[in-house]
């Protein structure tokens, strides 16, 4: 399993969550599991692939509105401290390392916006509202320079964005926020709470995610391999936590499980015959102990589980799901190791071996970590997006030709971030928010357009006041009840199960936003 530092942040990403997998897994007992879900069958595959940033991304810089009354509030704001990270308008070139830009005047460095040109502009298919209160005549849209495969997939109609997200439990205005007059979530500023909410709908110490929520719901299309329903390829998750459904904890090595590390062919302790003596042992359900019964069954679910997973990944389709290509960091040059791109294939290998194991409903989690960008944010942001880009595209291109069929289609691949980050620089960064924008990508997905509303961008300041934001963070405008419950009825979730799982759904119109 990829190694990640296992700081506060990413424990809580754990939390509620027991896998069944990998070394020590055994000591992962789900001894609250009830309820039997069941799901109307279904003849057709589809899966749900949960892409979650970690730190909390800066929306402002990945999504940006070019119109020139937007870019100019935009600019000044992100335009100071001793490190702006304004990036450069569409159409700048890039200036030479070493030389002093002709736009700024600053001498451009690898981890200056002047050195990597202009923002990418994207076209989508239907207009933007203009904001009330600016001198803008239409809205014309970028992203940051390093999302260039992103600009692709959405010319190609395979990718959107939907604006502003973020954890709401009502529709609230700037005055409402500020005035305390609607319930807000809980801690708007905290990691691990937003993190919570949004991969739960509850502050930390949630148990159940409504990943694992929607799994529930459709196990019984699964067949006997329920268990592969839930799958996390960058450790346990509380996104896929469920009452019945047991996420499944894959490797992103050469083969998804290691299952009990001591099970493994080999010897144990220098005997041959060691490993199945041990292995018999951990398996013995004659106890008169229940709870080293329960531990001797989890144990027996977990091996076979390791066994037939490994199994369906060696041969085939799954076996031909060609690894990324290298990665380079676009700030720096050199080469490194793109962990999200390695989750991803992981996950097209188990798609690939979805019709080997009868399965019809899949919902999986990986996730990039250190989105964290209170300072030097020009040099981990771009990296960060850079490999967003490369994996969404790897990923997109893997599942173009899984054994001869195009399984995009079949596909829906979304990001999250538990917030966004303030619109102005805090001299080299930007602090905690509250809503952001993202991206949806499939064969099923109307691409090619922005889904929600995109805010209206700049601080009060001299005059100017911005309906949209409150202080320095965006008010959403879309829920992530609306989100998850869009793509969620495209899984194929009922519409009771739906207001089930996001229990505010009901506060808000439309429920389906209509991008998938």
């Amino acid at each position: 399993m990829t190694s990640h530092s296992l700081d506060r942040r990413r424990l809580l990403t754990m939390g509620g969550a027991l896998s069944l997998m990998g070394a020590g897994a055994p000591f992962a007992l789900q001894l609250a599991a009830s309820g039997a879900a069941s799901a109307a069958g279904a003849s057709d595959y589809r899966a749900l692939v949960c892409v979650f940033m970690l730190g909390g991304n800066d929306g402002s810089n990945t999504v940006l509105a070019t119109d020139s009354d937007s870019w100019g509030r935009y600019f000044s704001a992100r335009n100071l401290g001793y490190d702006p990270i304004a990036l450069m308008p569409v159409g700048t070139p890039k200036t030479p390392i070493g030389q002093n830009s002709p736009l700024t005047g600053r001498k451009a460095t690898p981890t200056t916006p002047e050195a990597w040109g202009g923002v990418l502009p994207i076209i989508p298919a239907t207009s933007q509202p203009i904001p009330l209160g600016t001198s803008a005549t239409v809205r014309t849209f970028a992203l940051h320079p390093f999302l260039g495969p992103v600009k692709s997939l959405f010319d190609q109609g395979r990718l959107a964005v939907v604006a502003n997200v973020g954890t709401l439990i009502q529709p609230t205005t700037k005055a409402q926020y500020l005035a305390r007059r609607v319930p807000i979530p809980p801690s708007l500023s905290s990691h691990n709470d937003q993190q919570s909410v949004w991969q739960s709908g509850g502050a930390e110490g949630a148990k159940v995610g409504w990943g694992g929520a929607m799994a529930d719901t459709l196990l019984g299309s699964n067949g006997a391999n329920g268990i592969f329903t839930a799958i996390s390829s960058a450790g346990t998750a509380l996104f896929l936590a469920g009452r019945s459904a047991d996420q499944f904890v894959a490797n992103t090595g050469p083969l998804p499980s290691n299952a009990i590390v001591a099970s493994k062919p080999g010897s144990l302790f220098g005997s041959r015959i060691g490993v199945a003596r041990f292995t018999s042992i951990i398996q013995d359900t004659t106890s008169t102990s229940d709870f080293a019964n329960d531990y001797a069954a989890v144990d027996t679910r977990s091996l076979n589980a390791a066994a037939t997973i490994n199994a369906a990944v060696s041969d085939g389709a799954a076996a031909l799901v060609a690894a990324p290509p290298a990665y380079v960091n676009p700030v720096t040059g050199a080469s490194a190791v793109n962990q999200l791109a390695a989750q991803l294939q992981t996950v097209a290998r188990l798609i690939a071996a979805g019709p080997r194991l009868g399965l019809r409903r899949q919902v999986f989690f990986v996730c990039l970590d250190s989105f964290d960008t209170h300072s030097n944010q020009n040099e981990a942001q771009p990296d960060l997006l850079g490999q967003l880009a490369q994996s969404l595209a790897y990923f997109d291109g893997a599942l173009a030709n899984v054994g001869g069929a195009d399984l995009r289609g079949s596909v829906t691949t979304f990001t999250a971030s538990e917030f966004g980050r303030t619109f102005t620089t805090n001299g080299a960064g930007t602090d905690h928010a509250w809503g952001s924008h993202h991206f949806v990508m499939g064969g099923a997905v109307r691409g090619g357009n922005i889904y929600g509303q995109y805010p209206t961008l700049g601080i009060d300041l001299n005059g100017f006041t911005n309906p949209d934001m409150a202080g320095n963070s965006l008010v959403p405008t879309t829920s992530v009840d609306q989100y998850g419950a869009t793509l969620g009825a495209w899984l194929g979730v009922a519409p009771a199960d739906l207001a089930t799982i996001f229990p505010n759904l009901a506060n808000f119109s439309p429920a389906n936003l209509g991008f998938v």
